[in-house]
C-alpha cells in the first residue's frame, strides 16, 4: 500500500503579514546590529528561526483561557489549574512557579549549591551554567562522548556516562555533588534525547550515594517522542506515559514553558521535596513574586496549563518533530553537514565543516549566522565558541561542536517556510568561501552571546558575492 502523506494537525485562523526585505537592506541591518542576530529588529527578519523560546502559536483553547485570568494577587485559581497540570502530567508534587525558565534555575542553584559545590550534567546549557557557577559551584559534563561528534548516529547523545558520574563521584565525594542536571533533550549537542534506560540508571546510581537527579525539563515532551520512536518496548506506549515514566527518575525539574508548553512567557520549578520547596518559595517571594504567580499573570498560568495537556497529544508533537527532520532531511539530501540524527526542535549547521578556513577564533558559526541572514533574511543563533564564553583564565572555550541553530517554533511556519530556508542554506554553503571570520568589539562579562557586537576581521563585510 503506498505511503500516504500527513499534514498539520490544525488549521490556520489568523495570519501575521511578512516583509521580505532586499540584501542590501540586510547587509545594512546586520552590520548595525554588530553581527549578532541577537541584536537585529524582528521587522527585518523574514523567517524568524532564532528560537523556539516563546515564540510558538497558542491554540484557540489557549486564548480563551487567556479571557479566564484570574488576576488576584494571591490564589488566583489558576495557578492551582497550572499546579493540576504539573502534578497529571509530569508528576510532581509541589509547584514553584517562575517568570520563566531562567528564574527557575536561579532559584534552583541559590537553595541546592554551596560554594565548592560540583554540579555534573549532559554537556553545559548557557543560562544553568551562569546560575550554578554564579552559586558557587562548577559544572562537570558527563555526557557521552558521541554527543560531541557531529555525525555520530547515537540514537540517544543525550544520554549520562556512568563511567564519567562514577569517576566524579570519587574524585571529590558525593557530599559535593548536589544533583545532577539532567537535560531532556540537550540543547547544545542539537536537540538530542536521552534513553529512559539511562535516566534509570543514572537515577540508582545517585539514589545509592544521596544525589539528587533535576530534570531540565524544557523539550521533555520532545524526548519522550525520541523514547517512543527509538527505544524498544515504547513504540505502543503514548507521549503523556512516557513523561510520566521519564520524571519519576528524577527528584525535580526546571521548566521553561516557553517550549514545550506552547506559552509566551512563563515556567517553573517542580520539586518532590517538600522542605526543599518551601525553601524554594521564601527565594520566589523576594525574586519573582507570591507563591501562586511567581511573575506570571493568571492569563499566563492558564494558557500555560491549556498547552501542557495540548502538548502531550501524539498528533501535535509527531508533526512538531516532523517539521524538524523536514527542515534537515531537505539539508542532508543537498550534502549540507548538519548534526545527526536530527535533533527535536532545531536543525543544526555544522560551521567547522561548513568553513574549514576559519579557526575558532575567528568564530565561523557566528559568521555563518550572519551570512545567512545577508542571503535569506533567515535568522538563526550561533551556538559555538561564542556561546561557550571564556574559561576562569580568560580565555576563548573552544567546544568541539560549532554549530548553527535553525530552531523551528512550533506550528508557527508552513513547509513552504522550511522549502525557502533550505535554499537560503543551500546559496551560503555553496559560498562559503566568501564568508569571512569576525572579532569582537564589544563583549558583556555574563552570557555574551545575548548582546556581543563583532566587526569582520579582514574586510567591510562578513559575507560578500559578487
Amino acid at each position: 500500500m503506498k505511503k500516504r502523506s500527513w499534514a498539520e494537525p490544525f488549521k490556520i485562523k489568523m495570519v501575521e503579514l511578512l516583509t521580505m526585505t532586499t540584501r542590501e537592506e540586510r547587509k545594512r541591518a546586520i552590520a548595525e546590529a554588530g553581527y549578532n542576530t541577537f541584536l537585529l529588529r524582528s521587522a527585518d527578519v523574514y523567517i524568524d528561526l532564532l528560537t523556539d523560546s516563546g515564540t510558538s502559536a497558542m491554540s484557540d483553547y489557549q486564548w480563551s483561557g487567556i479571557m479566564l485570568g484570574d488576576e488576584a494577587y494571591a490564589g488566583s485559581k489558576n495557578f492551582y489549574h497550572l499546579e493540576e497540570a504539573v502534578q497529571q502530567y509530569y508528576g510532581y508534587r509541589q509547584l514553584v512557579p517562575t517568570h520563566q525558565g531562567r528564574g527557575a534555575e536561579h532559584i534552583l542553584s541559590q537553595i541546592m549549591i554551596k560554594n565548592g559545590d560540583y554540579i555534573p550534567g549532559n554537556m553545559y546549557f548557557t543560562t544553568t551554567r551562569y546560575h550554578q557557577e554564579r552559586a558557587g559551584g562548577t559544572f562537570v559534563d558527563v555526557i557521552i562522548d558521541e554527543a560531541h561528534e557531529s555525525q555520530s548516529s547515537h540514537p540517544f547523545k543525550g544520554n549520562i556516562d556512568l563511567t564519567k558520574l562514577r569517576d566524579l563521584i570519587n574524585r571529590v565525594g558525593a557530599e559535593k555533588i548536589p544533583y545532577i542536571s539532567v537535560q531532556v533533550t540537550v540543547n547544545m549537542a542539537g536537540g538530542q534525547p536521552v534513553s529512559l534506560a539511562n535516566l534509570r540508571e543514572v537515577y540508582a546510581l545517585c539514589s545509592r550515594h544521596g544525589i539528587k537527579v533535576i530534570l531540565d525539563a524544557t523539550r521533555a515532551i520532545e524526548n519522550a517522542y525520541f523514547i517512543q520512536q527509538r527505544e524498544a518496548g515504547y513504540s505502543t506506549k503514548t507521549i503523556a506515559a512516557i513523561l510520566r515514566e521519564m520524571c519519576s527518575y528524577s527528584d525535580g525539574a526546571t521548566m521553561s514553558g516557553k517550549k514545550d508548553s506552547l506559552v509566551n512567557i512563563g515556567g517553573w520549578l517542580a520539586l518532590n521535596d517538600e522542605d526543599k520547596a518551601s525553601e524554594a518559595r521564601s527565594l520566589l517571594v523576594a525574586f519573582e513574586g507570591l507563591q501562586t504567580y511567581g511573575g506570571m499573570a493568571g492569563r499566563d498560568m492558564e494558557a500555560m496549563a491549556r498547552g501542557i495537556a495540548e502538548s502531550v497529544q501524539d498528533d501535535h508533537i509527531r508533526a512538531r518533530i516532523g517539521q524538524v527532520q523536514y527542515l534537515g532531511n531537505l539539508l542532508l539530501e543537498a550534502g549540507i553537514p548538519v548534526v545527526t540524527p536530527i535533533g527535536g526542535h532545531g536543525v543544526f549547521l555544522d560551521a567547522r565543516v561548513i568553513l574549514p578556513h576559519l579557526e575558532q577564533e575567528q568564530l565561523p558559526a557566528q559568521a555563518l549566522a550572519s551570512a545567512l541572514y545577508i542571503e535569506s533574511g533567515v535568522r538563526g543563533m550561533e551556538r559555538g565558541t561564542v556561546s561557550a564564553g571564556r574559561d576562569p583564565a580568560g580565555n576563548n572555550r573552544h567546544p568541539k561542536l560549532e554549530l548553527v541553530r535553525l530552531t523551528i517554533p512550533r506550528r508557527v511556519y508552513t513547509q513552504a517556510h522550511m522549502d525557502v530556508t533550505a535554499e537560503g542554506v543551500s546559496e551560503v554553503v555553496q559560498n562559503a568561501d566568501k564568508i569571512r571570520g569576525l572579532k569582537f568589539i564589544f563583549e558583556p562579562e555574563a552570557l555574551r552571546f545575548f548582546q556581543a557586537r563583532f566587526a569582520p576581521i579582514t574586510a567591510d563585510q562578513v559575507y560578500e558575492v559578487p
